[in-house]
């Protein structure tokens, strides 16, 4: 889910409960985060940001390798070499419960009525060309865009998703979309929203040019970084 604290929603040095999943504002005393593990004995907490660990109410750091496939899932990472071989080996991964599933070819959670915007996010996701730009964060993290620019948040989220989408170390078979679909609804002005059903064709064009937009593109027909 979008990453706000659960009492102050807010989204300023947040972390997650280990135990419960719940999100947390801060980890000083008196903070949420704090009386939380205090109250109900959950001790281990993940920044959201840093992606360092805590055990409270003791506040220290903990250290250890096992923890790093948590932060992997949270951060995929893609080197130029492995997804060049994305469709060269196909390779079965296996999530914690035991199934398998192909990364690349998982499910979108539903969260209300965002099944339109799944399909077109899915089908997306399988276009070679567009999946390898995203999944290299390296080819947009500095592109120049205007202060206060909102609409560049489309592209942070949806690299985001794709990343997690094609992720090998994924504890699920499944995904959630609910960053890039609070991203759509305030990019798109709730044009397109998770509680009503949209059109996916609309929903299609208007990804596309936004995303373009937002890359450096514009109507006059100059072409964006992809």
């Amino acid at each position: 889910f979008e990453k706000l604290c659960s009492i102050s929603l807010s989204h300023i040095n947040v972390y997650a409960c280990l135990v419960c999943g719940k999100y947390f504002q801060g980890r000083g005393l008196k903070s949420h985060a704090y009386i939380h593990s205090v109250q109900l004995s959950h001790h281990v907490f993940l920044n959201l940001h840093t992606l360092k660990f805590y055990c409270l109410p003791d506040n220290y750091e903990i250290i250890d390798s096992s923890l790093e496939d948590i932060t992997y899932v949270l951060k995929p990472t893609f080197t130029a070499q492995h997804i060049a071989h994305l469709d060269k080996q196909a390779k079965l991964s296996r999530a914690y419960d035991g199934t398998t599933y192909l990364p690349g070819i998982v499910g979108l959670n539903n969260i209300k009525a965002n099944d339109y915007a799944n399909a077109v996010l899915q089908a997306l996701s399988n276009v070679p060309p567009l999946r390898n730009y995203f999944l290299e964060e390296e080819n947009y993290r500095c592109i120049q865009r205007p202060p206060g620019d909102i609409m560049f948040l489309l592209v942070q989220r949806f690299g985001e998703l794709m990343r997690k989408l094609w992720n090998p170390r994924n504890f699920k078979a499944h995904v959630s979309p609910h960053e890039m679909l609070q991203a759509v609804v305030l990019c798109s002005k709730k044009n397109f929203q998770i509680t009503k059903q949209g059109d996916g064709v609309e929903f299609l064009s208007w990804f596309l040019n936004a995303l373009h937009a937002a890359l450096g593109g514009t109507k006059r027909k100059k072409k964006s970084e992809w």
